[in-house]
């Protein structure tokens, strides 16, 4: 752990309660070089209505806060090659593809999400992986 990682980590949680989501909310900073490059939130995409959830379900095209981080980067036209990845829930299957692809090195997180299929998937490409306490 270095010295900014619990900082940036209370960052993203600030960050979460920008989720309109009700079941959980969570929130992602990308790391660059002591730069924040981007950050994220769930919730629907941009342009649909701000509720995520329905009945109590979540909606099926709610983005989570790394996708959502990882593709702003994208549009910005910046580069998260070699970045770290603070997000407040440890990431799923899918959105540790999309880390994967977009080239960054290290993912930091503070609590555990009900599957650790995409932390397994993180370490078996060779991605640092580091659970945090917050205080």
């Amino acid at each position: 752990m270095n010295r900014f990682d619990s900082k940036y980590m209370q960052m993203a949680r600030i960050w979460a309660q920008n989720s309109r989501c009700k079941r959980r909310q969570v929130g992602a900073l990308l790391v660059k070089d002591r730069m924040i490059i981007s950050d994220g939130y769930n919730g629907t995409p941009s342009g649909f209505e701000n509720e995520c959830e329905e009945n109590g379900v979540t909606k099926p095209y709610v983005l989570h806060a790394e996708a959502n981080a990882i593709s702003k980067v994208a549009k910005s036209g910046n580069s998260s090659e070699g970045a770290t990845l603070y997000v407040t829930a440890s990431p799923c299957l899918e959105c540790s593809k999309l880390i994967i692809q977009a080239g960054i090195k290290r993912v930091v997180y503070s609590d555990e999400y009900r599957l650790d299929d995409g932390i397994r998937l993180l370490e078996r490409a060779g991605i640092e992986v580091e659970k945090v306490e917050v205080e």
